[in-house]
């Protein structure tokens, strides 16, 4: 007779731990199966010379950055100004990766925000996003000399992620590749 009591009461427990560690968690700390793995071929053309096509292999050799930013994205706006600091402060090449935009918008929000990229890439529809495994934007990573991804940032770059985990990683990269 206890036992029949007992078994609902287990089940809630459980079910009571799986929520709690659930709340704890950081959403924007999403795994990526990515990380320590080579980058995904990147083939685009250039947002402002749709005759240039990007690629990935255009950045062997040195570490680079890859952000995914859109104009209708708040979080991307948010951001810019993050990246376009950076640009000025350090030597690491950021690659702008358009997703699904419109290209004239795009040029204009570059123009008018100021342009951070050594070169954006345009994807229309979307596909390259969905082999970097891209979930929204802003998303950016870090990707070393040999093309492996280093690092992934769910979501906007604030100061502090700027200061804690990008800047000293870049750092630790471009040592690795002198």
């Amino acid at each position: 007779m206890k036992a029949k009591f007992l078994i609902p009461l287990l089940i809630f427990l459980v079910i009571s731990g799986f929520l709690g560690v659930g709340l704890v968690l950081d959403p924007k700390e999403v795994p990526s199966p990515l990380v320590g793995k080579p980058a995904p071929a990147l083939s685009l053309p250039a947002l402002d010379n749709p005759e240039r096509i990007v690629t990935t292999e255009e950045f062997l050799g040195k570490p680079w950055m890859l952000n995914v930013w859109a104009t209708w994205c708040v979080s991307c706006r948010a951001e810019h100004r993050l990246l376009v600091e950076m640009a000025k402060h350090t030597d690491i090449p950021i690659v702008g990766l358009d997703y699904k935009d419109d290209a004239d918008d795009a040029k204009q929000w570059l123009r008018q925000l100021g342009d951070p990229y050594a070169v954006t890439a345009f994807d229309e529809k979307g596909r390259i996003a969905i082999d970097w495994g891209v979930y929204g934007t802003p998303e950016t990573y870090l990707i070393d000399k040999e093309g492996i991804i280093r690092f992934k940032q769910i979501g906007p770059i604030d100061a502090k992620v700027m200061q804690e985990k990008i800047l000293p990683l870049v750092k630790q990269l471009q040592e690795e590749a002198a």
